[in-house]
């Protein structure tokens, strides 16, 4: 029995490793953006990839590299503990005059419920990303030089009622009195993003659904690789 739960787990460690090398090719990040991220709908995946992702995506399990101004997957603060991202990287923004780029953060998840809400884990993600910029991109009080940062969560276990459904959590502007607009991109700093994978029989299977549902499953089968997907 012993033998048995140390073979499992170590399956489960390695297919964990596997999957966030898979995630960190630019071709499926590329397809991940563009149907999730309201500012790459509009791109072909083969322009996200080539055009707009930068540098090369970090992974937990990976050596530490410096990335743009030293982005990387370890964030480390003394107060608030050591957090470990699955894939970190940077990307441009489309159309933009400037050279504006997001931060995005990308989570492979098999536990539905550890304990806590995925949601309120990938807030705090979101959080940790906008308050380590301090320093890098920012000093003092030169919040206007603050990137929007995303964490999306791709949960391969879901309830059933969660199964082949594509979710966003933002920041929205609500006027309680009077009608006074700010423009959005003075808030719109963090959004959470969370894929519910499913079965092939199951409504909504399609797209981006379809395509991590396969790539996933290809893992779990000896010989799969990205490249007989991509």
């Amino acid at each position: 029995m012993v033998a048995e739960r140390e073979l499992e787990q170590d399956f489960e460690a390695r297919y964990d490793a596997v999957c966030k090398r898979v995630l960190s090719h630019k071709a499926i990040l590329a397809r991940i953006m563009q149907g999730c991220l309201a500012e790459y709908q509009d791109c072909e995946p083969d322009e996200i990839a080539e055009k707009y992702i930068e540098g090369k995506p970090q992974v937990a399990d990976a050596p530490v590299l410096p990335l743009i101004q030293g982005l990387s997957s370890n964030d480390t603060s003394p107060e608030e503990g050591a957090v470990s991202y699955d894939v970190l990287f940077q990307s441009l923004l489309p159309n933009s005059q400037e050279r504006v780029h997001l931060i995005i953060n990308l989570e492979a998840q098999n536990a539905w419920n550890p304990g806590y809400s995925l949601l309120q884990r990938g807030v705090y993600y979101c959080s940790r990303l906008l308050s380590a910029q301090y320093g890098r991109e920012f000093t003092h009080s030169q919040y206007g030089q603050l990137k929007k940062v995303y964490s999306i969560w791709i949960c391969m276990n879901p309830p059933k009622k969660f199964k082949n459904t594509i979710s966003r959590y933002y920041l929205q502007e609500e006027n309680l009195v009077g009608l006074a607009r700010e423009s959005r991109t003075n808030y719109d700093l963090l959004s959470v993003v969370r894929i519910c994978l499913g079965a092939e029989d199951g409504e909504n299977y399609q797209g981006i659904l379809k395509m991590l549902n396969v790539l996933f499953s290809m893992q779990k089968k000896p010989g799969g690789k990205v490249a007989d997907f991509v």
